[in-house]
């Protein structure tokens, strides 16, 4: 009798390859983990190894908040990441060339500057009206409640330091005191590696201290790109295919259950602009309704803190606060406005009229893109600058 040789069913084929595919990207994810935390440790370093003129150098430009919020603005829009904007500055406060009084506003810029992802997805349906201005409406509502938060609560910490001191509460309670060492187990595993790149540059090589620097600088921020833009395109591919299909009737369902949806997503794909960007083009299609999607915004808003904190476990006492400082003025913003309607309201009212008048005159889109979120904080920076010779 002759053998069966026809194929295999699906049934029949193993499942060896789907494993081995899962596996892949288990380790990869972990690996990338790795390189993130290894690089904020480095870029600590690097700071170390410059000296301590250039820190303060370094804290002198970043003494005035309003710079602060400029520049943590502009570099957020130049990068669209506000997780990569936000772990430097985690590391620079590990590296003891920032205080926690000059981050926060950088904080808060980075905030505002990571929606410019949002409007760029919008201007693709800039050729269909009636899309555009919904889409342009849902990208720009992100816009007017980080301005409506900082705009509350950016006075309130300049007068209070609110923020300042309850991440510092928190971090004391979390993991102690600032005179105790916070003995971190992600410190532990990469500082190694660190001390391997340090001793390399500085020793083997005797490279001068500026060299140094400069060098543990430029692979510590290009590993926090690589590592960041790899990571999201993995959690994407993992999480966000799932995603899709459930999310228009997850949103639609209620606020709070949009609200967790973004952070759980953002969480898993570790980007906010991935999240609200996916939203734009649902509300430019009217599948999902504007003040839906405003409350998975919020919870993408805190979702995107956990790079910070994740960042942080590398760094030191100081580093926690300042993570726990994004995490807190992103909080406050939804406690301040969501649950009062005609708070509420305002941030997606303003988005809606503005999508209105640029409909008419779609030019204005890309002016004010362009003016919001890259030459007027550039030219205030430099304004600023100059004023100070």
């Amino acid at each position: 009798m002759a053998p069966d040789k026809s194929p295999p069913t699906r049934a029949t084929i193993p499942h060896d390859h789907g494993r081995v595919g899962g596996l892949f990207r288990f380790v990869s994810v972990l690996a990338l983990l790795y390189i993130f935390l290894f690089a904020i440790a480095l870029l600590g370093a690097a700071f170390k190894v410059f000296g301590s003129d250039f820190s303060k150098a370094l804290i002198t430009s970043t003494t005035n908040p309003v710079v602060g919020l400029m520049i943590g603005l502009l570099a957020t829009s130049l990068i669209q990441s506000s997780s990569s904007t936000t772990s430097i500055v985690v590391g620079l406060v590990a590296a003891n060339a920032l205080t926690v009084s000059n981050a926060i506003p950088i904080i808060m810029g980075a905030n505002m500057g990571t929606t410019v992802t949002n409007t760029i997805v919008a201007m693709t349906s800039l050729s269909r009206r009636s899309e555009f201005m919904r889409a342009f409406a849902g990208a720009t509502m992100h816009d007017f409640f980080n301005l409506l938060t900082i705009l509350i609560l950016f006075p309130l910490e300049q007068a209070t330091h609110y923020l300042e001191r309850s991440a510092t509460w928190l971090s004391q309670h979390l993991i102690g005191s600032e005179a105790l060492e916070f003995q971190s187990p992600v410190k532990a595993a990469v500082k190694p590696t660190v001390n391997v790149v340090k001793h390399f540059l500085t020793d083997t090589v005797a490279a001068a201290d500026w060299l140094a620097g400069t060098i543990m600088l430029v692979v510590s921020l290009g590993c926090i790109f690589f590592a960041l833009t790899m990571l999201t395109k993995q959690m994407k591919r993992i999480f966000l295919r799932r995603a899709e299909g459930v999310l228009p009737r997850l949103v639609t369902s209620g606020g709070l259950t949009a609200m967790l949806m973004g952070v759980v997503i953002t969480v898993s794909v570790q980007s906010s602009s991935i999240t609200t960007s996916l939203l734009v083009p649902m509300i430019g299609a009217g599948i999902i309704p504007l003040e839906s999607a405003f409350a998975m915004t919020m919870g993408a808003n805190v979702g995107t803190t956990v790079t910070a904190l994740l960042a942080s476990l590398a760094g030191n006492v100081a580093a926690v606060t300042v993570a726990l400082v994004h995490l807190l003025f992103n909080i406050s913003g939804i406690l301040i406005i969501y649950p009062f309607r005609p708070i509420r309201r305002i941030p997606i009212n303003l988005a809606r009229n503005l999508a209105i008048r640029t409909a008419r005159r779609r030019i204005f889109a890309l002016i004010y893109m362009l003016g919001i979120f890259f030459a007027l904080p550039l030219l205030f920076v430099l304004i600023t600058k100059a004023l100070a010779r």
